[in-house]
């Protein structure tokens, strides 16, 4: 509350108003006239006032802070902001995946974990999620996936089944739903989860030479997770949860801080390694590559606006700051188009104009004009080349970062090339068995169970989850099939148990 005079109310173009209360009629009980210009400017405002919502990551939070790089990688990467000492301004989003603006926080889902530094080169984005892998590794699968997991068409409402129908038609999506499954599908807050590029990228040093990397986030706090029981609850209690945890953590001076670790791959190892490691369904082990300690992300100030800070922002993993690139990758590469692609469709032309996603470098380019538009170069050349002055690009190689050798080849629709130790169901069974303890393998179960149990789930389509987890590992597909009440484990004693098994066996040798 203020004893002061507030401010006069005015039109968008700063004209005072007249009244906030009152609309212009034709006396008392009379139409409106069109010509009531403040009331008609307030209601097409309104009308106007909701950007779409985001297809993916719709309902989110975010904030503002630093990162700031406390450990010497000039041997790996030549970028400014990753030498020791460096400090740059940051703003982190999180999110969850398949749910629209609205749905519970505490829902059984993937986060995203998004964090743009504003580096005195140029914006870098590390676009993520709350996982070291995802669903899918070729982009063409990639909106059948997320349409699997939205709304059916006729009903309109989420269907369990049609997720698995999915991931039972996908083995290479087994090692994410592992995790999914796994506690880890629920942090407790956004600030009890690790972050992942998920992605490998690459580094390049001022001598040029070229490595593969993963970035990770590792959580000051400590992971915390829900159980389906308590995400229940909470969802009903308070759907914004975790933006509410976040803001008042921050509000209340309890600064959440993460680690960022990379993984360092030589560059010529990755030809030869015993599996691909662009392959986004894979993590590199910590044996072969070990985490080393780059620095730490803080955020420590809410945003002032939620619209303006947290729904326009904008997150691109092509904003690559020099000494940093790309990889064949071929999810990655496809985000390179996706991401500016549908933040021109969502916020705008000029989407990069908007402070929150404006470099705080200066910004010298020939795009010029459009929607939205408010920065202007004046008189100023518009083309390149030119002979007055314009900007020209090049002369730190930073292009060429982005490059790597291929070698010649008809255009086709290929699969990775196969490695050694290729597989769908490898990695997800050793971290069944090797990494999970007895608590965390029964929550998993029970969480399948739970998942698959749904009412809208068919018979046939719990025989194909028996056998999906069956491959994963025998003795979890066994318990799955115990706890669904379907025999034992997806043996071919099932008709649709076999088929299944045969269906994921005839996929796996095509890929």
């Amino acid at each position: 509350m203020s004893d002061q005079t507030p401010p006069r109310t005015t039109t968008d173009s700063g004209i005072p108003a007249t009244s906030d209360e009152f609309s212009i009629t034709v006396g008392p009980s009379g139409p409106i006239p069109l010509h009531d210009h403040y009331v008609v400017q307030k209601m097409q405002h309104f009308n106007r006032e909701r950007v779409p919502e985001r297809v993916v990551h719709a309902k989110g939070g975010g904030a503002h802070g630093f990162f700031e790089a406390s450990e010497d990688v000039s041997q790996y990467t030549k970028a400014k902001f990753l030498q020791k000492g460096a400090r740059s301004p940051v703003f982190a989003r999180f999110s969850t995946v398949a749910g629209e603006q609205g749905f519970p926080d505490t829902v059984r889902d993937p986060r995203g974990f998004a964090v743009k530094i504003y580096t005195e080169e140029g914006n870098h984005d590390v676009v993520g999620n709350n996982t070291p892998v995802f669903f899918v590794r070729d982009p063409t699968k990639f909106q059948d996936f997320i349409h699997s997991q939205k709304r059916l068409p006729d009903t309109g409402l989420r269907s369990n089944n049609m997720e698995w129908d999915f991931w039972t038609l996908s083995p290479e999506s087994a090692h994410q739903v592992t995790i999914l499954m796994s506690d880890r599908g629920i942090p407790r807050t956004w600030r009890n989860q690790h972050g992942f590029s998920s992605h490998t990228y690459s580094w390049i040093n001022a001598g040029g030479e070229r490595f593969w990397v993963k970035y990770r986030w590792k959580s000051a706090q400590g992971i915390e997770t829900f159980s389906d029981e308590e995400a229940a609850a909470m969802a009903g209690e308070d759907a914004d949860f975790h933006r509410r945890d976040l803001w008042n953590a921050i509000a209340s001076g309890d600064a959440p801080e993460w680690t960022l670790l990379m993984q360092v791959m030589q560059f010529d190892e990755a030809a030869d390694y015993r599996f691909n490691p662009f392959d986004l369904t894979k993590v590199w082990p910590h044996g072969d590559y070990p985490e080393i300690a780059v620095g730490r992300l803080v955020l420590d100030r809410n945003p002032e606006n939620f619209f303006a800070e947290v729904e326009q922002s904008s997150f691109n993993p092509s904003n690559l700051a020099p000494g940093t690139g790309l990889s064949p990758d071929k999810m990655l590469m496809a985000r390179i188009f996706s991401y500016h692609d549908t933040h021109l469709h969502r916020i705008g032309t000029n989407y990069e104009q908007l402070p929150i996603n404006a470099p705080k470098s200066p910004v010298h380019s020939y795009n010029k004009d459009g929607a939205m538009t408010y920065r202007h170069a004046g008189a100023q050349p518009v083309y390149a080349p030119n002979s007055f002055g314009g900007p020209a690009a090049g002369g730190d190689g930073h292009g060429s970062d982005l490059f790597w050798d291929v070698e010649a080849g008809e255009l086709g629709r290929y699969a990775y090339e196969k490695h050694a130790e290729d597989d769908d169901f490898g990695q997800p069974g050793a971290l069944y068995r090797e990494v999970m303890d007895d608590t965390d393998r029964e929550h998993l179960v029970t969480n399948i169970v739970g998942h698959a149990s749904a009412e809208e789930v068919t018979s046939d389509m719990k025989e194909r989850v028996i056998a999906y987890w069956a491959n994963v590992d025998a003795e979890l597909g066994a318990k799955v099939a115990a706890g669904l009440g379907q025999g034992n484990g997806g043996s071919s004693n099932g008709a649709a148990g076999q088929a299944a098994r045969e269906l994921l066996d005839a996929r796996a040798n095509r890929a």
